[in-house]
């Protein structure tokens, strides 16, 4: 069977630093065929057109607080046959596109979307969730190895996550792509509603990995602070207008209320809010529902044909390698994995010190990947606090964990 082409979409807005990483990251991918749509401010177009491979990339200029729009424009200008979106301040496992359009074999499996983590490199922010009929997320457990295909019952639908989800291009043009009324906040757990209404199937990837940071935006921190819950609130209202029985909107929206209101406190509690920060925060969520009550909702129309033809990103084989060290070693062995990007490998630093802290990883400014912790501490939530293992063993048993995601062999 032969490989479908993707294209990778990427939308940036206020983190030319954010998405040069996350660039770097895509540069890495071992895929046989895909191009990269980057739809960014001026600064990441600027950012984008000084990237050494600047010329294999799809730039489009935007310049709206609009990721829906953003999203379509993308979509519009996409020639793949799967269009895969990730977040500018997110970096893609070398092995990402491989898993993640794997399912797209079966026919009637319409999106994929992949597991997330977080900033520690090592917990997940998201895993596998469905979708209740009032659009909120519950988990859902699937094969955490193997893809799951998932038809949802009437009335709910499975969860994609916006920095790692892809679907079939041409049942994006069919439904319209995403509703630019979401200007940010439910884009895609509205697209995931209407896919799973218009009968689609949606696959759950657990090895389609991506890595990410939370970076700060014009709407929170990077301690993920709120600092502004308007388009929170109007997505909320836009959304229940499409999804959910009259009768069930104010409860929700209630619920939905003392929720963040609750999510504030948490943040008042551990200093980076003051009571009048929240009340300001609250009356900004409140106002955002009035005025999304006012929107129009509706899919932006997509064409069937994208507006430019499909333009391959260079993707060269590389060799995946792991480098164990030890921290005394770890500022010479930087250097040296550095080098090893520098030609062509895809490196993994595996840095075990002698204790039981908990394991870290990094994608690395240079390339590389690195991975630090003890030779006892823990690299999985299920693990013991404490782990007796030899330094030949942790090690083997790391590479293990990512060799799927990285393409190293097994040992």
């Amino acid at each position: 069977m032969t490989d479908p082409t993707v294209s990778v979409v990427i939308v940036s807005r206020g983190r030319p630093d954010a998405l040069r990483r996350s660039l770097l990251g895509v540069s890495q991918l071992q895929y046989p065929s895909f191009e990269v749509v980057v739809v960014a401010d001026p600064g990441g177009v600027d950012m984008a057109r000084a990237a050494p491979f600047a010329e294999s990339l799809k730039i489009l200029p935007f310049d709206e607080p609009n990721i829906s729009a953003a999203r379509n424009l993308g979509i519009d200008h996409a020639a793949g046959e799967i269009v895969a979106f990730i977040d500018d301040d997110a970096v893609p496992e070398p092995q990402w596109l491989r898993h993640l359009v794997q399912p797209a074999y079966r026919a009637e499996v319409a999106a994929m979307g992949g597991f997330v983590r977080g900033r520690n490199g090592i917990s997940f922010q998201w895993r596998a969730r469905s979708l209740d009929h009032l659009g909120e997320a519950q988990p859902l457990e699937v094969d955490p190895r193997r893809p799951t295909v998932l038809h949802p019952p009437g009335g709910r639908a499975i969860k994609t996550e916006g920095t790692n989800m892809a679907f079939r291009r041409c049942v994006l043009a069919e439904l319209g792509g995403f509703d630019p009324a979401f200007h940010y906040f439910l884009d895609e757990t509205d697209l995931n509603m209407r896919l799973a209404r218009a009968g689609h199937a949606t696959a759950i990837v657990p090895l389609a990995e991506v890595h990410h940071g939370f970076a700060a935006n014009a709407l929170r921190g990077a301690n993920r602070v709120p600092k502004d819950l308007f388009d929170i609130g109007a997505s909320w209202a836009v959304f229940q207008r499409k999804h959910v029985a009259h009768d069930d909107r104010r409860a929700q929206w209630d619920r939905l209320r003392l929720t963040e209101r609750q999510r504030l406190l948490k943040y008042m509690v551990s200093g980076p809010l003051d009571p009048v920060q929240i009340r300001r925060l609250m009356r900004r969520l409140d106002e955002g529902y009035a005025e999304g009550n006012t929107r129009t909702p509706g899919a932006a129309g997509i064409a069937m044909h994208p507006r430019a033809p499909f333009q391959p990103f260079p993707s060269l084989p590389r060799r995946a390698t792991v480098m164990p060290t030890r921290p005394i070693h770890l500022r010479r062995d930087r250097r040296i994995a550095a080098e090893r990007v520098g030609n062509g490998e895809i490196v993994t630093l595996i840095c075990l010190s002698l204790t039981a802290r908990y394991h870290r990883v990094t994608f690395e400014p240079d390339g590389s990947w690195l991975q630090s912790g003890g030779i006892f501490g823990k690299s999985d939530r299920e693990m013991p606090l404490l782990s007796i293992n030899s330094r030949k063993r942790r090690l083997k048993m790391e590479q293990n964990r990512v060799a799927s995601q990285r393409g190293l062999r097994e040992e």
